[in-house]
């Protein structure tokens, strides 16, 4: 039998159910055997992050970055990934050592309004991610299938059943199903640089760090929007809760070892989600770079160049059968993430199949409601605007995060050792940092905002 510790006085309980409660502690983990069957227990939740770093808003960044500037920006989407790794260890640790999901422990420590105020931050956030993930796979199921947006978008509700399904059956069920779709896209991939042949020498090169992104504002401008859709807010509260998942054993040495094994899950699928980025942008570089398409940004651009100038019929439909599996991983976990959130923060517990349909009604809408008056033609306006969003709301997830793991009377021995405290607090100050630059420098927010504020701060405005 387990020996559960008690909580830590300083976090002031405001509700007493577990985080997923459903799910919560229902997968058992081995004492006593191998590294390798502990590790087996511990595998899942990691890659159910992974995808919301490989998501559609990825794809756009990506796409732009290697069709432009070739491989030159490939050290962007690593150093982005080395951060997520770093964040999602913090959420991991959080979890497992309080016994809180992030949105609990806002809840615990913050006065009311500002729970709400957080709160309301984070349900845009996950609609605007949402968003671009729906949209991603309304493009892919037209680009395979012809279904017009509108309707692509419909059909993706059908995920909010999916899920509520696979959680009755078992957490598992539901890891499987996003390992197996992370596998699709990367066997996806790893055809597209088959084909494509990339020069081996310069995408070794292109992971080396340059100066030149740093003074050519343009190359500056794209290489902000990677990490502004590398790291995703809404991780950090999915990745406290579903840690939670695992039934170790509640002890330090219990707890010390989860946070072990559940940070090598995460940094291993996160390095999946690093290679389906950079071969988005190795396989964009190789194809349109040096083609004279360096202007392809747009995904169905990419999609109708793919085959032509590869030479291979399937290319492109393969193409699209990736985005398509991208999009639907990542509303899987959207979707999740939206009932950690609402029940984190306002610990209100509503009837599954009703919860997971609010979630998706508030992406769903405002896609079909902007494509229906406006046309298909604002999908990628969609998707740039969902990126924005996210980008406003990084820092107040990534600042509580840092702060509830540096503080020792909430984590006790488990609190940021000197060395991580700096490297943490270094990474959030960068992210929030380029973040505030992909906000004013987004095509959304007109020059006469732009101007003044970059004059001001000395800053180099990107070229329209």
């Amino acid at each position: 039998m387990n020996r559960t510790s008690a909580p830590h006085p300083v976090w002031r309980r405001t509700g007493g159910e577990a985080s997923l409660s459903e799910v919560h502690r229902s997968i058992g983990v081995p004492v006593g055997t191998s590294f390798w069957k502990k590790m087996a227990a511990f595998s899942g939740p990691g890659y159910i992050v992974a995808v919301g770093y490989m998501d559609p808003g990825n794809w756009a960044t990506d796409l732009q970055g290697g069709a432009q500037f070739g491989f030159l920006l490939l050290s962007v989407v690593m150093i982005s990934n080395f951060m997520a790794i770093l964040l999602q260890h913090l959420s991991i640790k959080l979890g497992v050592a309080t016994g809180r999901d992030l949105a609990q422990a806002c809840r615990d420590h913050y006065p009311l309004p500002v729970v709400w105020f957080l709160w309301i931050l984070c349900e845009i956030a996950i609609a605007a991610c949402d968003l671009a993930e729906v949209v991603g796979s309304a493009i892919g199921l037209q680009l395979l299938f012809g279904i017009p947006l509108v309707w692509g978008c419909l059909i993706m509700c059908a995920d909010v059943l999916a899920v509520l399904y696979l959680q009755n059956k078992g957490f598992r069920y539901i890891e499987a199903l996003v390992v197996t779709l992370i596998a699709t896209i990367g066997v996806c991939f790893a055809a597209e640089l088959f084909w494509v042949k990339p020069s081996l020498i310069g995408v070794m090169l292109g992971f080396v760090p340059s100066l030149d992104i740093v003074k050519d504002p343009q190359m500056l401008y794209v290489a902000v929007g990677i990490v502004g859709a590398t790291v995703m807010p809404h991780n950090l509260y999915l990745h406290s809760s579903i840690v939670q998942t695992r039934n170790f054993e509640r002890t330090p040495d219990g707890k010390r070892e989860a946070i072990k094994f559940a940070s090598i899950d995460s940094a291993t699928a996160l390095m999946f989600a690093l290679f389906i980025n950079a071969a988005i942008l190795i396989l964009a570089a190789a194809a349109f770079h040096w083609s004279g398409h360096a202007d392809v940004a747009e995904i169905q651009d990419a999609y109708k160049l793919m085959s032509p100038l590869l030479g291979v019929g399937m290319a492109s439909v393969i193409f699209a059968f990736a985005l398509l599996a991208s999009g639907q991983n990542s509303t899987l976990t959207g979707t999740l993430a939206g009932q950690i959130v609402m029940e984190g923060f306002l610990n209100i517990r509503l009837t599954p199949w009703l919860r997971r349909l609010v979630t998706r009604g508030l992406a769903v809408v405002p896609a079909v409601g902007i494509m229906g008056c406006y046309g298909e033609s604002r999908a990628t306006d969609l998707i740039v605007w969902s990126q924005v969003v996210l980008s406003m709301q990084l820092g107040f997830a990534i600042w509580p995060l840092m702060r509830f793991t540096d503080d020792k009377t909430k984590m006790g021995e488990f609190a940021n050792r000197s060395w991580l405290r700096i490297l943490g607090w270094t990474t959030v100050a960068v992210i929030i940092v380029l973040n505030v630059w992909l906000l004013f420098t987004s095509p959304l927010v007109p020059d006469s905002v732009q101007d003044p504020v970059f004059k001001f701060l000395g800053w180099p405005v990107p070229a329209s």
